[in-house]
């Protein structure tokens, strides 16, 4: 059973989902939408890769009681990062510390995703990057996606840190939707919300996306790829209306 939105003064907060607007999903933004409002949250980031058109769009077509914030997955030298509350999509390519610095300037707020994923572009590849998760204000230590010792290993910098640790989908389908989630107390449609939720209390509530719906990204990517679309390449930057590929 998915959360109950009546509850007064609690968010249900998915951090990290894609749409087709994302080189390896082929959601529908209407169903992406249609599938949290479904399942109870009240929030969810859409987070595309390198890209916040889908999103952008996908925030004006929201229904009463989910709210979107446009984010975005960015691909920087050094690793992912989460960067949302944004207007603007930031160039992939740059400096973790220049993107982090970029999402700062449009009053946005940074996340690490599966920073232990040896599989994906995780920014801890190695002990030198460990500076960053410093500077950014969340760490996914519940990524639905992720398999293996990642998960315990990201919530153990987060205590380390003393930064919030949240559960995310990561969806790249629609089934994984809201499957892993953070219920918080408060308001977090804006950044000082978001912040001051995370402060107060993060109660984890995790799920995991089956094997099967894991072997859908691949398939996903190969039928973007013949449809021309590609991974944003860093000298590009897909932040206006979207194509009519992107919100049905």
């Amino acid at each position: 059973m998915g959360p109950d939105p009546s509850m007064h003064g609690r968010a249900f907060v998915d951090l990290h989902c894609h749409t087709r607007g994302s080189f390896d999903c082929l959601s529908a933004p209407k169903d992406v939408l249609k599938a949290a409002h479904a399942r109870g949250l009240t929030h969810l980031a859409i987070t595309d890769h390198d890209r916040i058109d889908v999103a952008l769009e996908a925030r004006e077509l929201a229904p009463v009681g989910l709210t979107i914030i446009v984010g975005e997955e960015v691909k920087t030298r050094d690793g992912d990062l989460i960067c949302v509350f944004l207007e603007r999509a930031i160039p992939p390519g740059m400096s973790a510390a220049d993107t982090i610095a970029a999402a700062r300037e449009q009053g946005g707020l940074v996340g690490l995703p599966h920073p232990f994923d040896r599989m994906r572009g995780s920014i801890l590849r190695d002990e030198s990057m460990a500076h960053i998760a410093g500077a950014v204000d969340w760490i996914e230590t519940h990524n639905a996606r992720l398999v293996g010792k990642g998960n315990e290993q990201a919530a153990e910098l987060a205590l380390e840190l003393g930064l919030p640790g949240v559960a995310v989908s990561d969806a790249h389908s629609i089934m994984e939707v809201g499957v892993a989630y953070v219920a918080l107390d408060g308001d977090p449609s804006t950044p000082a919300g978001l912040l001051a939720a995370l402060a107060a209390h993060v109660e984890i509530v995790p799920g995991r996306a089956t094997f099967f719906v894991r072997l859908w990204t691949p398939l996903a990517k190969g039928v973007n790829r013949v449809r021309g679309n590609r991974r944003v390449a860093p000298t590009e930057v897909l932040a206006g209306p979207p194509d009519r590929d992107g919100v049905a």
